[in-house]
């Protein structure tokens, strides 16, 4: 909800991390990043073209994942999973 109103604000560049990865360890009981694949099938459902393949991009992060042995936090992810 803060990234699409930042975008109806005119903002242009947000950050976000594959599968929701990464974070700050300082601070306790924060929820992460948000991940790629959620702005990417959001900024897909509002028409905004960014060049990124979200199926590509939900394999990278769910291949990630695997190898460090995370969970993906990306809703889209896990909505899709079974399905790509």
């Amino acid at each position: 909800a803060n990234i699409y109103a930042a975008l109806e604000e005119g903002v242009g560049i947000v950050d976000s991390s594959v599968a929701g990865l990464g974070g700050c360890p300082y601070a306790s009981g924060a929820s992460g990043n948000v991940s790629t694949e959620d702005v990417v099938y959001m900024l897909n459902g509002m028409d905004i073209s960014t060049g990124i393949d979200l199926r590509k991009l939900i394999e990278a992060g769910n291949y990630i994942c695997a190898e460090l042995g995370k969970e993906t936090m990306s809703k889209c992810a896990i909505a899709r999973k079974g399905c790509i």
